[in-house]
């Protein structure tokens, strides 16, 4: 079926190239202009996969005829697609972590380990500790910060046994207490920001079971939530010591 475009503008003067449609039916966006074709510049861009063509336009034409809505519209990503974000990062892959508990984390052996010892014994070698060591060993940082509870909830107290985990897979762990982070007016919600440049935001339902996973390349957003990251990860504490502080006498 052929797409319903509508022509928005052109910064050509009238002759028709270069110009900005949009599809009606998907909301994406069609520009067409002269083609990019020095080697030299070609190589300088990143991301630009087999078949795709590269065009040179007026930086006004987009500033006048690019869609601007008053919303965001979701998109919604899959947990194989997801998945990949932890495979494809280049440089960081930053996680703020809000919520008091974690439904799945409930249904997971090492969760009833550590209910009826207050430990578990932890797999190092399982898909995703596979997947992030290889991408520690390469310089590559993966960073939390977890918010907690006074007194911290079960389900918190888990993931501070958890971070040994992670701390062993090169993962770097801190852990801000609520009031702090109310304090900083951070929001709450669980996102992963991958290279400051795109953020996966983590939807939850009222009985704290991951609803879906919505990419964002929005660039307003993506810096709304690097100044998350900036302000949160100042303010944590490495995980060892605030656990060490949890556990130190009054």
């Amino acid at each position: 079926m052929a797409r319903r475009l509508r022509f928005n503008g052109t910064g050509s003067g009238g002759t028709g190239c270069p110009s900005v449609h949009e599809d009606l039916g998907s909301r994406e966006v069609i520009v067409h202009g002269p083609p990019l074709t020095d080697p030299q510049d070609i190589a300088q861009l990143q991301h630009l996969s087999e078949g795709e063509v590269a065009v040179v336009v007026p930086r006004d034409l987009l500033v006048d005829y690019a869609p601007k809505d008053a919303t965001r519209l979701a998109r919604i990503i899959d947990l194989v697609e997801f998945e990949e974000l932890f495979r494809t990062f280049k440089y960081t892959a930053w996680r703020l972590e809000t919520r008091k508990r974690y439904a799945s984390d409930e249904t997971t052996d090492t969760y009833r380990q550590f209910i009826e010892t207050g430990t578990a014994q932890w797999d190092l070698d399982d898909p995703y500790c596979t997947m992030i060591r290889a991408q520690t060993e390469q310089g590559k940082r993966v960073e939390r910060v977890r918010i907690v509870d006074s007194p911290p909830t079960t389900g918190q107290r888990y993931l501070l046994d958890n971070a040994k985990r992670n701390s062993a897979l090169g993962e770097d762990i801190r852990n801000l207490w609520r009031a702090d982070a109310e304090r900083l007016h951070l929001p709450v919600e669980d996102v992963w920001i991958f290279d400051s440049r795109l953020v996966a935001k983590l939807n939850f339902d009222d009985d704290d079971q991951l609803v879906d996973v919505e990419l964002i390349t929005e660039p307003a957003e993506v810096v709304r939530c690097s100044l998350v990251r900036d302000a949160a990860w100042h303010h944590a504490v490495p995980y060892e010591m605030f656990a060490a502080g949890l556990s130190a006498p009054e």
